[in-house]
Order: structure tokens, then C-alpha cells, then sequence
């Protein structure tokens, strides 16, 4: 009996997550870690486990979908969003709407805002709304929270803090509200087959894909396409790339940082 198959039919059926889109050796991976903090020999065990302990469910549930990140991650491609992609979408729209998809804690959709933040100050006829999505609720909670500790915060100034969050008597920091308004969370699993949203300038999927099959990734870009506007952005994280079968969707905007523009 294949008890490696039943467990991943059990994750499946218990936690919605679709184990076929996700590259076999990162499933096991991350199941023997989890076996191993258990105390758990072999998949047989481990899956009787699973499916009668609900808090190890939740563990697994986190083990197969954890995003580590921090603001301003991977500072060169957001220095070019700041510098040139932005500006660009300012010019030419009064409103503009972005989608951070898996998101995790919400790093990423709040460096986005405090940037735009920032730049719509002088461009007060301009609003920026972003949609973050995460499949993993646990995580979506962190990030509506918006506290975070000093070491997420390292690659902030002092001034983008000062100005952006309040220093908590626990030493850490919370997102003020005035940035917070800029973000709507929700719970969106990316592999359903839809956009979390539609009629968007900038989609950011970073960091996400390089755990799924070739197949899904494909699927991602053409569900993505649709669902920006015309000259709309794609961002990839900075070891993910466009397969062969989509790449004729995007053109590139700025290889190296593997920012791309709807191609219609």
C-alpha cells in the first residue's frame, strides 16, 4: 500500500490543498519535517496522525504554504517599481489597482502601499487600492494585524517608520491606519482556476511559484493575463521566469528584475 498516495489524498480531502500542482519532492520535504517534529517514523504513522489531530492539520496546512518575507524584499525590483513602474501608471491613470497574490503576512502589499503612499502625496488626484490574497486564513490574520518586529523591518528607513508605524510597549510596530485603508485582505487559493480580481494595472505573484509543477505556473500567467489592462504589469519573483508556452502573453519591461507588461 502506497501510504505516501493516501496521505496526500487525506491533505487533499482535509485541507483543500491540490498536491498534484505542487512539485512532489517539496510535499515530501515538507511532510518529513513536520514527521520529524512529531516524532513520526514513516508516512503510515504520520498520516493516521494527520487525520485525527486538528492542530497538526493546521500545522501542515502552514509547513505547505509558508512565504518567509519582510518589507522591501528583494529591494532592486522594488526600487524599479518605485522609479519607473509607478510613475509610469501615475501618468496616464487617476486610479490604479494592484494585486498582491500570496501575499503570507502582508510584507509586501504594505511596502507596496507605503511607496504608493508616499508618491500619490504629490499626485492627490491619483488613488491606488491593493487587493492581497493568501490562501493560508492564519497568515491572512497576521497581516490584517499589520505588527511586525524590528528585524522585518530592516530595510525601511527610520524616517518611512517614524511616518508609517507606531511603536508598540511589546517592541513592536504597527502599520498606521492611513496605510492599512489602502489594503483589502482575502482568502484566495491560486491554483482555483480564477483572479482573486480583475481590471488591474500590476499584478505581483513573487516567491509563490517556484513551488508548483511547470503546468501551474503556465496556468497562473494566462489566468493573470485577462485579468490585467492593457500595458498592465506582471511580477515575478527573482528565480521565477515565464515557461515557453506564455511567454508570448508578456513582454518583458525589465528582465533582470523580471517585471513584464501585458502583451494583447
Amino acid at each position: 500500500m502506497n501510504h505516501f498516495r493516501l496521505l496526500q489524498g487525506s491533505i487533499e480531502e482535509i485541507l483543500s490543498i491540490r498536491c498534484s500542482n505542487y512539485k512532489e519532492e517539496y510535499i515530501k520535504r515538507r511532510i518529513q519535517s513536520r514527521m520529524r517534529l512529531c516524532g513520526k517514523q514513516d508516512f503510515e504513522a504520520y498520516h493516521k496522525f494527520f487525520t485525527t489531530d486538528t492542530k497538526e492539520q493546521e500545522s501542515l496546512r502552514n509547513a505547505l504554504t509558508i512565504n518567509v518575507t519582510k518589507f522591501w524584499r528583494d529591494k532592486e525590483v522594488f526600487d524599479m517599481l518605485q522609479k519607473e513602474v509607478l510613475p509610469e501608471l501615475m501618468k496616464r491613470k487617476e486610479r490604479i489597482r494592484i494585486w498582491s497574490a500570496g501575499c503570507a503576512t502582508g510584507e509586501e502589499p504594505y511596502t507596496l502601499a507605503l511607496m504608493a503612499y508616499d508618491m500619490t502625496r504629490l499626485r492627490p488626484n491619483v488613488r491606488v487600492t491593493i487587493t492581497a490574497s493568501d490562501i493560508d486564513n492564519e497568515v491572512l490574520k497576521t497581516a490584517r494585524d499589520g505588527i511586525y518586529d524590528k528585524r522585518s523591518l530592516e530595510n525601511l528607513t527610520d524616517s518611512q517608520i517614524r511616518r508609517h508605524f507606531t511603536a508598540r510597549s511589546d517592541g513592536k510596530f504597527e502599520i498606521k491606519p492611513h496605510i492599512k485603508e489602502m489594503i483589502r485582505f482575502q482568502q484566495h487559493d491560486l491554483m482555483s482556476g480564477h483572479a482573486a480580481v480583475k481590471s488591474l494595472d500590476m499584478v505581483l505573484c513573487r516567491n509563490v511559484t517556484i513551488y508548483f509543477t511547470e503546468k501551474q505556473k503556465n496556468e497562473l500567467a494566462e489566468i493573470f493575463h485577462p485579468a490585467l489592462l492593457t500595458r498592465g504589469y506582471y511580477v515575478l519573483g527573482k528565480t521565477e521566469f515565464l515557461g515557453r508556452e506564455v511567454e508570448h502573453l508578456y513582454r518583458p519591461f525589465n528582465s533582470l528584475q523580471k517585471i513584464y507588461q501585458k502583451q494583447d
